[in-house]
């Protein structure tokens, strides 16, 4: 009888099929492969960021996997033996596969993991169309892109193609796709599981579980979670997209700059980024007007960022027609690298609850958060330097925090975690449309080191501002 690669999943439930690493029946809850414990991948395997899902199998390596025990506490567990210091993992891969935010919220944890082991290779995984917000990240080797919308015979090619190709394979979310990949992937694997969802399944799939408490904790706190679990030491940095130090390309850059006059002029420049993904996080067009009047005013140069949506780019330009005068307005020019070193060459960004405004954050520079429906507990930017284990923002009031002035809109109603006041994402929202730009002045002012417009103009919410958690 030919033996063939198994993949078993459940009890008594085998999937043969021809994959050239390993041998195994196809029966039963064991796998018949090898693992892959290597530094670098064969050249089909690569995947450089903004490229193609890859689509080959790791070639035969050296060493076999143990499967999760079927049936451990399920709640954090510390796997301190999962890898010795003697035998550290050399490669590694983060499954994140959500969206912007989601991603660029995972970097803690990549960076937590190169922290505890400087030498070990990372990969991440992710959507397509959201690996720009890991461009140069420092502590990623490639970025492996999938389709959001794909089917299953994609995702199980997808998934086959990296068949334990990886030492240590971590479900940084907790959603099936990212545990299913994880599960293909890693030798040993870890994983974030939501705690109505801790079965014998992903006991099996999991050697190491962390519980998401996402209703209660941040997104970095939660993702962090799973450092105990690996047995590394939290590291809480959020890793801001780049441009490298290629000379051409910040030649490039810097000419796009240069073609405002009041930047030439030497002027400080604030960022404004008006559109979000979604219409019912979207403040006022006339209060980014009378934003862009104001911090003329006061002698600052202004630029616009944004996407390349066709919505995006005409609601930036009637920002800026609206406006008048010099607005430089880079929407849907720049990548998310360019538009980080943007922010970073500016005193301030303005923005709603979007991507980048989690990317501002990160920069260092100060960041004005608009806040309306969505929940600041689970979702506020991370401010720079912020502690591993602590939730920044409470559930309702607007303040600061290092780096992070959080601006939560009006109404008693706030946040209600919907999706705006027609319960869709192309809703108004309200609380933001009452948002006044006397209110966003007072922030701007006071992270600008300005005198405030008004002694009344922020109102902050001092008995709950320094809570963790939920309301």
């Amino acid at each position: 009888m030919r033996h063939r690669p198994g993949i078993g999943i459940g009890i008594g439930i085998g999937i043969g099929i021809d994959i050239d690493t390993g041998t195994g029946t196809g029966t039963g809850t064991g796998t018949g492969a090898r693992c892959a414990s290597r530094a670098s991948l064969p050249e089909q395997g690569r995947i450089k960021a903004a490229a193609r899902p890859i689509r080959q199998a790791a070639p035969a390596a050296a060493k076999s996997c143990t499967l999760p025990a079927l049936f451990s506490q399920p709640d954090t567990r510390i796997a301190v033996a999962l890898f010795s210091s003697a035998r550290p993992p050399r490669t590694i891969l983060v499954a994140a596969p959500r969206r912007i935010g989601d991603v660029l919220l995972t970097t803690p944890l990549v960076r937590s993991l190169k922290a505890r082991w400087p030498d070990a290779q990372i990969d991440m995984l992710v959507f397509r169309g959201t690996e720009g917000v890991l461009e140069h990240n420092p502590d990623v080797r490639h970025v492996i892109v999938v389709a959001q919308r794909a089917g299953f015979r994609e995702r199980l090619r997808d998934a086959l193609s990296m068949w334990r190709r990886y030492d240590l394979a971590c479900a940084a979310l907790s959603s099936d796709r990212p545990r299913f990949y994880s599960w293909f992937a890693g030798c040993k694997r870890v994983g974030l599981v939501d705690p109505n969802r801790v079965t014998w399944l992903t006991r099996m799939m999991l050697n190491g579980i962390a519980i998401n408490h996402h209703e209660s904790a941040h997104t970095v706190v939660s993702t962090l979670a799973l450092a105990p679990v690996i047995g590394i030491e939290p590291v809480s940095e959020v890793v801001a997209p780049g441009i490298g130090d290629d000379p051409a390309r910040r030649a490039r850059f810097d000419a796009w700059l240069a073609e405002s006059p009041a930047i030439r002029a030497g002027k400080p420049l604030v960022v404004l980024h008006p559109y979000p993904m979604f219409r019912y996080k979207q403040w006022r067009l006339d209060g980014w007007v009378e934003m862009i009047g104001w911090l003329r005013e006061h002698g600052y140069a202004v630029a616009l960022s944004g996407g390349p949506a066709d919505s995006e780019r005409e609601y930036a330009e009637q920002v800026a027609a609206e406006a008048g005068g010099d607005v430089l307005n880079l929407v849907g020019r720049l990548t998310f690298g360019e538009s980080a070193e943007l922010v970073r060459r500016a005193r301030l960004f303005i923005g709603p609850d979007t991507g980048a405004t989690h990317v501002a954050a990160a920069t260092g520079t100060d960041t004005i958060a608009l806040f309306g429906p969505s929940d600041p507990v689970r979702w506020g930017p991370w401010p720079q330097h912020w502690p591993a284990t602590e939730n920044p923002w409470p559930l309702r009031g607007s303040g600061r925090h290092g780096n992070v002035w959080l601006l939560q809109g009006e109404g008693d109603c706030v946040p209600c975690r919907h999706e705006g006041c027609e319960r869709k994402v192309d809703s108004r929202s309200d609380c933001l449309v009452n948002l006044g730009a006397q209110r966003v002045k007072a922030a701007a002012a006071e992270m600008l080191g300005l005198n405030p417009p008004g002694p009344a103009a922020v109102t902050v919410d001092t008995s709950r501002l320094h809570r963790t958690g939920s309301n």
